[in-house]
């Protein structure tokens, strides 16, 4: 089998944790290959929910391998703390694979995450705090640290050395903070080292080797297309390549052996953090949305800006994903409304545009354009198959589909493994 890759069509928290758990029982491998302890997927079996942050949603499959990729950046602290609560909770963690070359987060970059932030005032770009951003640009700038300079020490101090003789500056004469011990951070690099050392290898080579003996890789990204920070709403965006070009670059497999790209998205529209929303809900719907959807960050806990549906995003996702199969969830949140707004165009100053507008300040400027689709009353969370639904939420469906670019393959009516609806296999 090719590779799958899986990524969210909004601006993340589509549910893309649960489709990747669904996934996981079909597939060998699956692979975080973006980001890091800046998002999170929740997971609910049975009665169980599990609130993942780093890992991949496949650490809760018993026989698929769960690998964290290149082109992600790890706090080894977060990680092992993790790994701590799942395993006490009876979840194996002993099959992770962690890259060699994927990116410590230092601690003096959680620091500078932080001030930068508290810095740009109204300017803030609505960043966790938690050392991402930094570290991706310290990446850039070549001087980052990577998981296989941990075991040679006196490479790992020459690189915190030579990283903290430019941040010490920023620290001490732009923010007014203490300069960073060097020393420190290596000693507290070097105390994972012994954990960490039996779970590192070449993940991509491990990947290849794996698609060459026929199995199955899933690749799952984390934020979203929108927060892309090449393709999404710049500078509102996150620091790493969430779209499916990122999945090759962050996993070292090569573009011809993806097969498939699944993109996940909401019945409604969320976001986090700052920066345009064009079908932002400010009144009573908004939060009847966030209400019902429980839609607070899984890792942050900050409650999510809510609107309608917005077909426009999810064209545009189909396209710069070449997205194949779309994933609808949370369809059982809209459960109540009479009519149900769907934006299928924008208006900037008198001119209507069908597709993304090419300019930021355009889309600051974007007005929805609606088209009201009939809702339902009826409870269809034990619903199991499409015809189980009332005809106006299959009509919502069918409307969305027709818009979006691509067909729906499953649709989530709710929380739980069970509460999803195929309509056509993702695998085989």
């Amino acid at each position: 089998m090719p590779a799958l890759v899986l990524v969210g069509g909004q601006w993340g928290d589509e549910g893309k944790g649960k489709a990747t758990d669904q996934l996981g029982g079909s597939v060998d491998y699956v692979v975080k290959f973006n980001g890091g302890n800046n998002a999170g997927h929740t997971v609910v079996i049975g009665d169980d929910t599990y609130a993942l942050h780093l890992l991949p949603s496949g650490i809760l499959s018993p026989g698929c391998t769960p690998v964290i990729g290149n082109g992600v950046v790890v706090d080894l602290s977060v990680l092992f703390e993790e790994i701590d609560a799942l395993e006490a909770r009876g979840v194996s963690c002993e099959k992770l694979v962690l890259s060699a070359d994927a990116h410590l987060i230092a601690s003096y970059n959680r620091t500078l995450d932080k001030v930068a932030e508290r810095f740009l005032g109204k300017r803030k770009i609505g960043t966790t705090g938690r050392g991402i951003g930094p570290t991706y640009a310290d990446k850039m700038n070549r001087i980052g640290i990577r998981v296989q300079d941990l075991f040679d020490e006196g490479i790992l101090r020459q690189k915190v050395e030579a990283a903290l003789d430019m941040k010490n500056h920023v620290l001490v004469k732009v923010y007014n903070r203490k300069a960073v011990e060097p020393e420190l951070v290596v000693q507290e690099l070097l105390s994972y080292v012994d954990r960490v050392r039996p779970m590192v290898a070449d993940t991509s080579l491990l990947l290849n080797q794996a698609l060459d003996r026929g199995e199955t890789v899933l690749l799952e990204g984390g934020q979203a297309t929108l927060l892309d920070v090449d393709h999404g709403t710049y500078p509102f965006v996150t620091s790493s390549s969430a779209t499916a070009g990122g999945a090759c670059t962050g996993s070292g497999i090569g573009p011809r052996r993806v097969d498939k790209v699944i993109a996940v998205v909401k019945a409604y529209t969320t976001r986090v953090g700052e920066g345009p929303f064009p079908t932002e809900l400010l009144d009573a719907d908004g939060e009847a949305l966030r209400a019902n959807g429980h839609e607070f960050g899984t890792t942050t806990g900050r409650p999510r800006r809510c609107g309608w549906y917005d077909a426009v995003i999810a064209r545009y996702a189909a396209r710069v994903n070449g997205v194949t199969d779309f994933v609808l969830t949370k369809l059982d949140v809209l459960t109540g409304w009479e009519r149900i707004p769907v934006c299928v165009a924008y208006e900037v100053d008198g001119q209507r545009f069908d597709e993304m507008p090419m300019s930021q300040t355009d889309f600051h400027h974007a007005k929805p354009v609606y088209q009201y689709l009939d809702g339902w009353t009826e409870d269809i969370t034990g619903a199991r198959t499409f015809d189980d639904l009332p005809k106006t939420a299959q009509a919502y469906v069918t409307a969305l589909e027709q818009m979006s670019g691509a067909p729906f393959a499953s649709i989530g009516v709710g929380p739980d493994r069970e509460q999803t609806l195929e309509l056509r296999p993702l695998i085989g």
